[in-house]
Order: C-alpha cells, then structure tokens, then sequence
C-alpha cells in the first residue's frame, strides 16, 4: 500500500476529520431545521476531536486502526 492509502495515518486521519466535518454539518442543519437539541451531535463530535488531539485517539481512530490492521497475506 502507497502513503496515500486510506490506511495509512495521514489517510486515516483526513478521514476523520471528513467524518466529523460532515457529521457537524448533518447536526447544523438539523439544528436549524428540526430540533436545537440535535446540537448535542455537533457537541459530542468536539468532545470527540478534542480527544483525538490530547490523546491520539477516538471512539473512531480506534474502529479505523482494527479496520484497517493488515492482514496475514498482506504481511508476508
């Protein structure tokens, strides 16, 4: 696998800051839309970037890593 793998850090990490960006966006509009209460989503996903900076890790860089664990034939 090439560096540009969705697999590899940089890969997995601009794919969680899409999943966070579009689940943020998902809870704006709902917000406006709905309920003030789906604000919490948007709250949550800041509770789960922060997170990931102070620690290295998420809820979802964490289901990413077993994902994305290569596998015996990839190894040999």
């Amino acid at each position: 696998m090439t560096d540009s793998s969705i697999c590899s850090t940089p890969g997995r990490q601009r794919l969680l800051f899409l999943m966070a960006g579009t689940v943020t966006l998902i809870s704006v509009v709902l917000t406006l839309l709905v309920d003030s209460r789906w604000a919490l989503l948007a709250a949550f996903v800041a509770i789960n970037q922060l997170t990931f900076a102070v620690f290295g890790a998420c809820p979802a860089s964490l289901i990413l890593g077993r994902v994305c664990r290569p596998s015996v034939e990839q190894t040999a």
